[in-house]
């Protein structure tokens, strides 16, 4: 049987690079993104490889995310990859300066909406008796730096949340694992600096970050190890970079 996966955040950056990874070895895909148009973009780019379905859906609207979920056609449903990867970063201020809103929507989407896809996916994974769950986490949640507060606590919370998972579904035989990257140049700064470009295209300046195409190689390996082997967290970080506030630049 042709395995199934399931990715979220599937419009751009690590999202993207995966479904263009896993359509090349043929895996059937469920693509999923707040932008339609770039959903029937993709779906009609990768469908020349494999079986492509798209879902429409904001995370944090959990009534959405379930209706959109229990959509799917009959032979999409047996999911057996779900890469739980939307996410991302509001603002870079002190905590006193911080923007409510702003930590909303990271604890909206980084942490509740990361529950809300994966409940109704481990169901079926647990009635399956397979199934593997790869969670982006990044290294904002094993360390914390000045003006990251709330974005670093909702990677720390994915981290418990992996770990977690990782043990409560021990017992139905379904692997758990997270992967953490450091700097990866994709359009999060765009997002956290709220379209600033040029003060976004400055975290990227003076050094060679890691691309997307990097991190879906190590989810496609992390994947397509024998079933008994479980990579349940990996860091990984550009070679330029040592810590979040350690970055070799020329």
């Amino acid at each position: 049987m042709t395995p199934i996966a399931f990715i979220t955040g599937a419009t751009s950056g690590i999202g993207l690079a995966t479904a263009h990874r896993f359509s090349k070895e043929k895996f059937k895909l469920i693509l999923c993104g707040r932008r339609q148009d770039r959903l029937k973009a993709l779906q009609e780019e990768l469908s020349a490889h494999t079986e492509v379905t798209t879902l429409s859906f904001d995370v944090r609207d959990q009534p959405a995310v379930q209706q959109a979920i229990e959509s799917l056609p009959q032979d999409f449903q047996d999911i057996s990859i779900l890469i739980n990867n939307a996410g991302n970063a509001h603002g870079l201020d002190f905590i006193q300066d911080g923007d409510t809103a702003d930590w909303d929507a990271m604890i909206d989407i980084n942490v509740k909406g990361l529950l809300y896809v994966s409940k109704p996916i481990i169901q079926t994974m647990i009635k399956n008796k397979n199934g593997h769950v790869i969670n982006i986490g990044s290294t904002a949640g094993k360390e914390v730096y000045p003006k990251g507060n709330v974005y670093c606590a909702s990677k720390h919370a994915v981290d418990a949340i992996n770990q977690g998972m990782r043990m409560d579904l021990c017992e139905h035989g379904i692997r758990v694992g997270a992967i953490n990257p450091g700097l990866v140049e994709t359009e999060f700064s765009k997002v956290r600096f709220k379209g600033d470009d040029e003060r976004a295209d400055q975290v990227y300046k003076r050094f060679k970050a890691l691309q997307p195409e990097d991190i879906a190689d190590i989810i496609w390996f992390t994947v397509t190890r024998p079933y008994h082997v479980n990579i349940a967290d990996l860091v990984v970080m550009p070679t330029a970079q040592a810590s979040s506030t350690m970055i070799k630049k020329s």
